[in-house]
């Protein structure tokens, strides 16, 4: 049975829940930001407001969750690296992992700051409306835009080169990497 906190050598369910649910949410806004971008802006048809909609909401969800996983990892000790990892491979993985959050933060916020600069309201789920950060600006709004999508592509190369590191880890070099975030493993 998975503990509920990190060990010295693996995850605990918490930051394994986290770490998953955080992967599928940002799986699902990266697919639905490219898909939403290419529907045709003409009539401005009822299904790209509510693919926009469901989206700005999931990137609230996404920047919710991030905070979470912030706090649940200052509270818990990371398990450490496995053996016998070269020291450059020990650097990237530590920065990779910082990157990460970085961009799990800024994209939703430069997603925030582009619908307030565009004036464009952000609905949570239609339990709330999510209060403006900026005045609105057509200038900012164009910057905020080209920021969002330049840190989501970032984050989305990212996700691959994470992945595929696991798998390498998990299927090449088959150490106990991916092991160690994968329920009751």
């Amino acid at each position: 049975m998975t503990p509920v906190r990190n060990t010295e050598h693996r995850y605990g369910a918490i930051a394994i829940l986290l770490h998953w649910g955080m992967a599928a949410l940002l799986l699902v806004l990266i697919v639905s930001g490219l898909y939403m971008v290419r529907l045709p802006d003409v009539g401005f048809d009822t299904w790209k407001i509510t693919v926009i909609l469901v989206h700005k909401a999931l990137g609230m969800l996404a920047l919710f969750a991030v905070m979470l996983r912030l706090l649940w990892r200052w509270g818990n000790p990371l398990p450490r690296l496995v053996d016998g990892l070269p020291q450059w491979q020990q650097v990237a993985a530590r920065f990779v992992h910082l990157v990460f959050y970085a961009q799990m933060f800024a994209v939703p916020v430069t997603g925030w700051l582009m619908s307030s600069a565009g004036g464009y309201p952000l609905p949570f789920f239609g339990l709330f409306e999510v209060p403006d950060l900026v005045a609105t600006n057509e200038f900012m709004f164009r910057l905020w835009i080209a920021a969002h999508r330049w840190l989501a592509y970032a984050l989305a190369l990212f996700l691959g080169l994470h992945a595929g590191a696991a798998l390498h880890h998990h299927f090449s070099l088959r150490d106990d990497t991916l092991r160690r975030m994968l329920p009751g493993a």
